[in-house]
Order: structure tokens, then sequence, then C-alpha cells
């Protein structure tokens, strides 16, 4: 593996050889050293799970807090010091069963941050129960006569809610998503990454071989602002395009509507403490 500022010599690898983790985890180093990200300016957060074990393996600052909880606290990073880049991590489980009500809120508010989700369908850390995105019919030690539910479409639900950014990329091809990841971060504001990661232990329906079976480029003729035709992507399911699906530029962030920024830029983190309207806070709520 070639070498990058991101690494962490002494870390200690938990996931199982052959895991789709360890391509996204390159890719995600590749990627900031395309975009020469320096690791003091960059936050990883996440919750639970084996991909939320991620930034346990980069060299930046993380917060690894609660099953599900990473948006908001993603969104807070962000607010408090807008000039950081900030990526929220976590797995199906966590980003859309525990995390899920948070995923919808969060790309109404539109923060500026790029969340990937390493999609295996499955719940890795917990040992093999079905995730909101198994399919119907998966089997598991839990659901021994196959999951009743229809899967959970990440994307079709962010296009509807007009994320301002929404893509899907296979973690098999590294360079794809590594492009991917790029652009995702290089965009302002919500960033939603669905990564298609095969869990070699705990899945063994939707693997390497099947998801290559099934992979499709986007067309580059594709227009990422037309909503509908992103749409009909998102609902495709014989074959599960990847690339970017759908862009908005035109929205504007969470942080753009704080007042505190209405006169300054400068992060908040770095104010001084206005101990005259402190007190004025602190006697209103007595």
């Amino acid at each position: 593996m070639k070498e990058s500022r991101f690494d962490i010599e002494s870390a200690e690898i938990s996931w199982c050889p052959g895991c789709g983790n360890f391509f996204i985890l390159e890719a995600l180093k590749g990627t900031f050293e395309i975009l020469r990200l320096d690791p003091v300016e960059l936050v990883i957060v996440s919750g639970i799970g084996q991909a939320g074990k991620t930034p346990h393996y980069l060299k930046c600052n993380m917060f690894n807090g609660l099953h599900g909880r990473s948006l908001p606290l993603a969104t807070a990073v962000k607010a408090a010091n807008p000039r950081q880049t900030v990526i929220a991590q976590g797995g199906d489980g966590d980003m859309y069963g525990e995390g899920g009500n948070h995923l919808l809120h969060a790309i109404r508010r539109n923060p500026d941050i790029t969340v990937i989700v390493h999609n295996n369908m499955v719940y890795g850390l917990t040992k093999g129960q079905a995730s909101p995105t198994s399919a119907r019919g998966f089997t598991t030690g839990l659901q021994v006569h196959g999951v009743a539910s229809e899967p959970f479409n990440p994307l079709a639900m962010a296009i509807s809610l007009n994320a301002s950014f929404v893509a899907r990329t296979f973690a098999g091809d590294r360079e794809g998503t590594s492009r991917v990841l790029a652009a995702a971060i290089r965009h302002r504001g919500f960033a939603l990454v669905d990564i298609l990661q095969p869990c070699v232990t705990f899945n063994k329906v939707n693997t390497y071989q099947w998801f290559k079976d099934r992979i499709q480029p986007i067309p580059h003729f594709h227009d990422p602002s037309d909503r509908i035709k992103a749409l009909e992507l998102a609902f495709m399911t014989e074959t599960l395009p990847v690339g970017v699906l759908f862009v908005n530029e035109d929205k504007l962030t969470f942080e753009e509507f704080l007042p505190v920024y209405d006169s300054s830029d400068e992060p908040l983190y770095n104010r001084g403490v206005n101990r005259v309207e402190l007190q004025k806070v602190i006697d209103l709520l007595r």
C-alpha cells in the first residue's frame, strides 16, 4: 500500500480479511491526498459498527459516538467551525436504521458535510442480523424465515428530499470510489455517498461477484441536475447504477443560515466569550 499522511502506523485493524472496508479505507486516503487535505483540518465523526471504526485507522481529528448519532454531531462540528472538512461515516444499520431520523433532517438542514455509508446490507458488528437494506427474503440467524420488509432505498429517499448531492459507488472500484468521494467533499452542502461493500463473513449473497454482475456506470450523458432522471436511476434494481446521480448547487447550507456568521466568518470556537450577554441568558433562565 502507498504511504499516506493519514496512516497510523500502530493501528491494528480488526476487520475480517477480504472485508470491503479495507478498499474504502484506502480510497479515503487516496481522496484526501488528491484534495491535499491537511489531517489537522479534517474531522471524521462515526457511530457504532464495523464501518464506524474507520476513523480509528486514520490520522485526523475524530469523534466516535453513539449508534446512529454521527449526523447531529457532524452538523454541530461544522457549525462551530465551518473551515473544517467534516465527514460522517457509518454502516447501513448505523445510518439508515438507528440514525434514519437524523438522516432525514440532516438532508433538510443541508449542512456542508459529506456522509459516507458502507452499505453491506447486513449488521456485521453484531454478527449478521438483517439491516434496513437487506433484500426481502434474506435469511439470517435471527430472520430464519427471511426478511419480510421491503429494503430501504437511500438514494431515492435522498433525491426525493432534494439532498444537494447523491451518489453511489462500489468498494471494489477504489479509483471510481475515490473520484466520487472527492466530488462529494468538494461539493458545498450535504453530500450522501452510498458505497456498496461486501461483507465476506455475514453476507454470503451480496458478494464481490454479485455486485460486479449488477453494477453499471452511470452514462456520461446523464445530467445530474435532472431530478426525475436521477430518481429513475435510483429506482433501478436489476442493475445498480454507480456514480453521481443528483446534484443541486442552488441550496444554501445550514451554516449560511446561522445568524452568528452574518457579521463575521470567524469560527465560533475561536471567538471570545461575551460575559455580559452570557449573564443575560443566565438571568433569563433563572
